[in-house]
């Protein structure tokens, strides 16, 4: 194991803190409830603007037609939309608390409940069947799921994405993922983060640059396509 890998963990905490914990505070000194609610808690923890450069070149040449956002969070993904071939922006977030500023930030980004373009769902990604109640028919609906630092809140995150890739992504559709993984090396297990392992499928798959199996939040970044 590299060292400066294996200390890279407190690198990784510090960016971590600084990025997510004061948000953190914020959002639960004005919804005290949020103390009891520990997957709402990492949800709002790790809806940041880190990873700009990976998420821009995953999301923004590929993104197109009807897209589900997964944990949308304060919408920081609309951002790297291309709005030429991006319809339509759902983003599933269920925390209603963060909907007046995902709303914002969609809006900016040029997407409106008033025409059409953006839907709010104010339920979980493992909530399928509501999803699927908010969007019009013909199902399967979506033509590019999004899930970005999403899974590791998610219950039962393998059996969630695959139920979501069966019913809800068309056939030729797409999921882009960046995602944190359980790391491959056996003298790193310690600092791995097991996330089901669904990422280990077909398709294109690939490391953030520059960043080593020993660190803490290993990541994997993805497209795959639907049969």
């Amino acid at each position: 194991m590299r060292l400066d890998a294996a200390f890279g963990v407190v690198t990784d905490l510090r960016l971590g803190f600084v990025g997510g914990l004061w948000p953190t505070i914020i959002a639960i000194w004005h919804v005290s409830y949020l103390l009891f609610q520990p997957l709402e808690i990492s949800r709002i923890f790790i809806a940041d603007e880190a990873g700009r450069a990976v998420k821009k070149g995953l999301i923004t040449p590929h993104a197109y037609g009807v897209v589900l956002d997964l944990g949308a969070g304060h919408g920081h993904t609309v951002n790297y939309l291309d709005h030429s071939r991006v319809t339509k922006y759902v983003a599933v977030e269920p925390n209603v608390h963060m909907h007046a500023k995902l709303r914002r930030t969609a809006s900016a980004a040029g997407y409106n409940e008033d025409n059409g373009t953006l839907l709010i769902l104010p339920c979980g990604a493992e909530n399928i069947s509501t999803t699927l109640s908010y969007l019009p028919a013909p199902h399967p609906p979506v033509d590019t799921l999004i899930s970005v630092l999403t899974l590791c809140s998610i219950p039962s995150p393998q059996s969630t994405i695959s139920s979501l890739a069966a019913e809800v992504l068309k056939p030729g559709g797409q999921i882009l993922f960046y995602e944190h993984v359980l790391s491959e090396r056996e003298d790193t297990s310690l600092w791995g983060i097991d996330v089901g392992g669904w990422v280990q499928g077909e398709g294109g798959i690939w490391g953030k640059e520059g960043e080593a199996g020993e660190h803490l939040f290993w990541h994997r970044v993805g497209r795959l396509v639907k049969a």
